[in-house]
């Protein structure tokens, strides 16, 4: 291990590489001037250029010189370390050199890309290369160590993506847990009657899905649960699940419905979540027919029994004696190697947009509300109706409701162009009324979409573009009496039109869910400013996240339609195989280290560990560093005020024998 008592090695052999990139350096760095300063560096036995270093035979020039005994230490002048760091240190690797005895200085983004005069480039160029062979001088040979990874994986959210990654995991033969928050897994995806642009049957294509999860030996589904705590790091998470109580004995229930219909309330009276509002249930209940697990939950806050004012007839009538009022929260704990996040999203709340008259007008709907009223197993039967229970005559569809807005959500949410059309066609299917369609721009990206864009067209639904500034039930015209009136600017004629309706259905867009704050803390993930779980890189790592084993799927990364959200499942499950066939995992030896002599025991350094990696030995009194869980982060050694920490990798030995090379350059 690395400590600054190291002192120099008068015998180190440096090799410098200096790379044109093409013309990225080479057009601003004059490269030679750059190579021969480097040859006349201490400790540096070769000097050399090349027009890409980072390509085979530019790996090749530095495996032959470390196998001919000319150097042990690397430094190229490059690119981003970012970019190309992995690719050096495996090239020192395969040529039985240390990898770590390597330096990259960043003559390109630091220096070519930044600096216009070619002669101060070619001096920074200088000044970098001099202080990265400073800094390599002091390196010392480190190893990765590795840890076993435990097969099984744990699948957060219970929608089409966690779905979908569950199987393709447990086909796979690994061991699957699969948490729900709700009392049954579908999501979103349950609630639609069709999907775009297919038009294909939502529950068809779920429930079959849904039923193979219930059915898979490999599957351990826990619906109506809450992962409550996680420690641990990647291959050896320990997980926490809070079982809440049904009421209803799982094992035994057997789905027959009979303690509903014997419940004392005959009739529905709260609002019906899976319903969005439209429909009321009684307090012990299913939430829809196709549900996965087809058991029964008792809702505590409303079941009259917890008021001491039932006799419990819903007990009575079960023959498998499956109802227990006693039943309590229960607490399991599961080790896991990799976790996949599926939590999904939450639909915007229309009513912050006051002007659009949600809450205030009976007949204005969200989306998702229409969905259940055009779904055969909705509230209505299918049928499309106001809230006098006639059919409308014309409705408005407002796109963009909560995306695409300053005031809301500037990001567009991806999939309300599509379900807008979608829904136009079934109203217009279902009533056969005039439905028109107020949109910014109509976004149709997708296999089959601006086919389907162009179907309804032949359909005769109306398309206005421009944005709707209100609905109100003020009427100017006899045409306009007793209707809602959409105003709204038509870019296409130039004009504000007045456009009155029987519904408006508001396209409301998607948001993270309420809780992701509270997720992200527990597993150790972030968040971008918009509250959706943030991936490692957008191109290159959009299922892994910052925090090793931790993958995402579906709209908990974004905004995302049933395909992307299974294809991104898919991803996630295929990265969390690969991280455990491989059967270990390689930890970075970047990691903080502490030096007992110097250590007061303050305590300083656990407090602002980001990953829990440092504990305090209590015979000695002093931190101790979980190698396996630090990220090399450097918060510890930064705030430590005795200097007792440091970092393999970043001593303070090493980072001033840096600076110093800087400083003779400048």
């Amino acid at each position: 291990m690395s400590s600054l008592d190291n002192k120099h090695n008068g015998s180190a052999r440096v090799g410098v590489y200096i790379c044109h990139c093409g013309i990225n350096i080479a057009g601003k760095v004059h490269i030679q001037d750059v190579v021969d300063i480097a040859k006349k560096l201490p400790g540096v036995t070769v000097a050399k250029e090349y027009k890409f270093m980072c390509s085979d035979p530019g790996q090749e020039i530095i495996q032959e010189d470390i196998k001919k005994g000319l150097i042990d230490r690397v430094v190229v002048a490059s690119c981003s370390p970012l970019m190309h760091e992995p690719t050096f240190r495996g090239a020192m690797a395969k040529a039985d050199g240390n990898p770590f005895m390597f330096q990259m200085a960043n003559i390109r983004e630091h220096v070519s890309w930044v600096t216009k005069d070619k002669g101060l480039a070619t001096d920074k160029s200088k000044a970098l290369v001099a202080a990265a062979v400073a800094r390599v001088m002091f390196h010392q040979p480190l190893t990765k160590t590795q840890v076993p990874v435990n097969p099984n994986v744990l699948i957060v959210g219970g929608g089409i993506a966690g779905i979908h990654a569950a199987l393709t995991m447990a086909n796979a033969g690994k061991k699957v847990y699969l948490v729900e928050r709700e009392p049954t897994i579908g999501g979103h995806m349950a609630k639609f009657d069709k999907t775009f642009p297919t038009l294909d049957c939502s529950a068809c294509i779920l429930t079959p899905k849904m039923s193979a999860v219930r059915a898979h030996p490999n599957i351990t589904l826990w619906t109506y649960s809450d992962v409550v705590g996680v420690d641990g790091f990647v291959g050896n998470f320990k997980i926490k699940v809070k079982l809440r109580p049904r009421y209803v004995i799982e094992e035994e229930c057997v789905g027959c419905l009979e303690c509903i219909e014997a419940c004392i309330f005959k009739h529905g009276k709260f609002k019906d979540e899976f319903n969005v509002g439209l429909a009321k249930r009684k307090p012990i209940y299913v939430p829809f027919p196709q549900a996965t697990p087809l058991v029964a939950v008792i809702d505590p806050e409303t079941c009259a029994y917890f008021r001491a004012k039932c006799k419990k007839p819903c007990a009575d009538v079960c023959e498998k004696k499956a109802i227990d009022f006693n039943q309590k929260e229960e607490i399991v704990e599961v080790d896991v190697g990799s976790i996949i996040l599926a939590t999904g999203f939450k639909t915007f709340d229309a009513s912050r947009v006051a002007r659009y008259g949600y809450g205030k007008y009976p007949n204005v709907y969200t989306s998702l509300e229409v969905e259940r009223l055009v779904n055969a197993a909705g509230p209505t039967g299918g049928e499309v109706v106001l809230a006098n229970g006639k059919k409308p005559k014309s409705v408005a569809i407002i796109h963009c409701v909560g995306s695409r807005d300053a005031n809301s959500n500037k990001y567009c949410s991806k999939v309300c162009c599509m379900y807008s059309l979608k829904l136009a066609h079934l109203v217009k299917e279902r009533t056969e009324a005039d439905v028109y369609n107020f949109y910014i721009d109509m976004r149709t990206p997708g296999k089959g979409y601006e086919e389907f864009y162009e179907r309804l067209l032949l359909e005769g639904i109306n398309f206005i573009r421009g944005r709707v500034a209100e609905v109100t039930d003020w009427a100017m015209t006899p045409d306009e009496e007793e209707k809602l009136v959409i105003r709204a600017e038509d870019t296409l004629v130039g004009k504000v039109r007045r456009i009155p309706v029987d519904m408006v259905v508001l396209a409301v867009g998607m948001e993270a869910q309420p809780d992701a704050d509270d997720v992200r803390r527990m597993f150790n993930i972030s968040c971008s400013h918009e509250g959706w779980f943030l991936e490692r890189h957008p191109k290159l790592a959009p299922v892994s996240t910052l925090t090793d084993g931790v993958f995402l799927a579906g709209a908990c990364q974004g905004p995302k339609d049933i395909p992307d959200s299974v294809a991104q499942a898919g991803a996630a499950a295929a990265e969390a195989l690969a991280l455990i066939d491989i059967g270990h995992v390689e930890l970075e030896p970047n990691t903080a280290f502490v030096r007992d002599e110097f250590c007061s025991g303050c305590r300083t350094c656990m407090n602002i560990c980001p990953f829990s990696a440092i504990a305090i030995d209590t015979e000695k009194d002093t931190a101790v560093v979980n190698g396996a869980l630090c990220k090399g982060c450097g918060t510890c050694v930064a705030a430590c005020p005795s200097g007792a920490l440091q970092q393999n990798l970043f001593t303070d030995e090493q980072i001033f024998h840096e600076i110093e090379g800087v400083m003779n350059y400048v």
